[in-house]
């Protein structure tokens, strides 16, 4: 029963390269095709929750043995990768929830996408981001749960820059996606320190040998991991990119940053759960992280006038109590937390289309008085703590200004210096000059002002560059005849077999072998 793990990834991906080729082919295009379209991305990942829930069955019963192994994927030296996977435990029992809520979602997103211009579109990322994050949680290794952490994220950014004819949609994706990737240096580090100092970048064994990890060891490890979570689940100072990922359609508001992509921070904390045993401080971090979030994101959104903004900062309070939860060690608590928010956060985020058909003749509820009474408070909530402006003045800022100077430094400093060499832009190259005279083609010069040499250097590369144009077009082009060409040709012909032949592997061999004879 073990491998049936491997479709539960695998029959998503195949539907979003059917879908993906069919729209790029022109075979799935317009309201036309949107019932072919539907019908491969529902079945797909219905059948993948009904593999996820076989496996599950299987599991409870005790038929699986825990893990599958498919080979090597990647071994150099001690390093050896694996594409293995995880058929026990709490990673199916997660794979199987969220397996029913992205088919839940996808029946959903039919009738809500009809007749959208990226109706395909849509459901070919939907697909791919439905493979990558049931690989991200069946993973066995390290390196493949970062694969998937890293198509996830990409299925994020394309859907957040849905409708890419708006610049704000354009400016909030590529915020959202340039924020998760300060978490994946995290990551890559946490992947780092964990080969170096237990040889292994599988699960299972990185939880049997924490034992043997020293509390620095442990610790960094732990806070390198932290920091790819606190970015992928929207915690502080990380937490204004959730509100900008907003701008995507309801759907994938909901399969992202309400029920499944920003729950796999909390994932991968409980993955290291035996390694953040042994690290007092970063379960310290936990806390702290965890009781700011959820602190701001209370405080926030007592402010927020529209649903989504209000879903968005009550989802990171949530995933901050789940990491303050962690921090103090209850991690069995944290999961059914992180599940039953999984499910409730659903329902919420695709019922709030339809939020204004079921508050009729329903009065608003006023803010808060406490808050209302302390304009400081309203405003700082209202203004969201301005995360945002600090995270511009700090880091954004600095470095446009940094490139402009770099900028400045180039045009007006080394271009006067070096100078800027001028090629011959008559003609592209000597074959391609000959072939427009042979046709009777005389291209008109092209002024192009960047070609024009400046500074020492690029006046002497512009005088030389002249003369051997002179030379190529009075000596050469003018010269040769067909016959010459066609001799070119062959011996171009002779030299790439020649070259080829020399190039075999046992002549390599023996070159290397007769230079370092030599050196020697």
């Amino acid at each position: 029963m073990d491998s049936l793990v491997v479709l539960i990834p695998l029959l998503p991906f195949i539907s979003a390269i059917l879908i993906g080729f069919g729209h790029l082919s022109g075979k799935l295009t317009g309201e036309a095709s949107e019932n072919t379209t539907a019908l491969i991305a529902n079945w797909s990942i219905s059948m993948s929750c009904l593999v996820a829930f076989s496996l599950l069955i299987a599991d409870l019963l005790h038929k699986n043995s825990g893990s599958l192994s498919l080979g090597t994927w990647l071994s150099s030296d001690n390093l050896h990768i694996e594409l293995n996977f995880i058929s026990h435990g709490f990673n199916v029992y997660l794979a199987t929830l969220f397996a029913l809520i992205l088919s839940i979602i996808s029946r959903f997103s039919v009738n809500y996408m009809h007749r959208e211009d990226g109706f395909h579109r849509f459901f070919a990322i939907l697909c791919l981001f439905a493979a990558a994050i049931l690989f991200l949680i069946l993973s066995g290794n390290t390196v493949g749960t970062f694969f998937g952490w890293e198509i996830s994220g990409l299925c994020s950014y394309l859907l957040i820059i849905y409708a890419y004819q708006r610049p704000v949609a354009t400016v909030n994706a590529t915020r959202v996606f340039v924020t998760n990737r300060l978490g994946d240096v995290g990551f890559i580090l946490g992947i780092s320190l964990t080969y170096a100092w237990t040889d292994s970048t599988n699960w299972l064994d990185l939880k049997a040998l924490a034992v043997n990890l020293s509390t620095s060891e442990a610790t960094g490890i732990a806070l390198c991991f932290s920091l790819a979570a606190f970015a992928k689940s929207a915690q502080v100072p990380f937490t204004p990119w959730l509100s900008r990922a907003m701008e995507g359609p309801t759907p994938s508001s909901t399969v992202f940053y309400g029920a499944v992509m920003i729950s796999s921070g909390v994932y991968l904390v409980y993955m290291l759960e035996p390694v953040f045993e042994k690290a007092p401080f970063a379960m310290a971090i936990l806390i702290l992280i965890g009781t700011i979030t959820a602190f701001h994101s209370y405080i926030v959104g007592l402010t927020q006038s529209d649903v989504k903004s209000s879903l968005a900062f009550a989802t990171s309070g949530q995933l901050g109590l789940m990491f303050i939860e962690c921090g103090l060690g209850f991690w069995t608590f944290a999961i059914w937390h992180l599940c039953a928010h999984a499910v409730v956060r659903t329902y919420l985020f695709l019922t709030a289309p339809s939020l204004m058909h079921n508050v009729r003749d329903n009065p608003i509820k006023p803010f808060n008085p406490i808050i209302a009474r302390l304009p400081w408070a309203y405003t700082a909530s209202l203004q969201r703590f301005w995360l945002d402006q600090l995270s511009d003045w700090m880091l954004v800022r600095p470095i446009k200004r940094l490139a402009h100077d770099l900028s400045y430094f180039d045009d007006h400093v080394l271009d006067q210096v070096m100078g800027i060499p001028a090629p011959t832009i008559n003609s592209i190259s000597s074959l391609a000059e000959l072939e427009e005279r042979l046709i009777g083609a005389h291209p008109e010069p092209i002024e192009n002002p960047f070609a024009k040499g400046s500074g020492i250097a690029g006046q002497i590369t512009s005088q030389f560059a002249t003369l051997t144009h002179w030379f190529e077009d009075r000596f050469i082009l003018r010269g040769i005849g067909k016959d010459a060409l066609n001799l070119g040709r062959k011996l171009g012909r002779i030299a790439n077999q020649f070259e080829m032949f020399v190039l075999r592997p046992r002549y390599l061999v023996l070159f290397i072998l007769t230079t370092l004879l030599l050196a020697f």
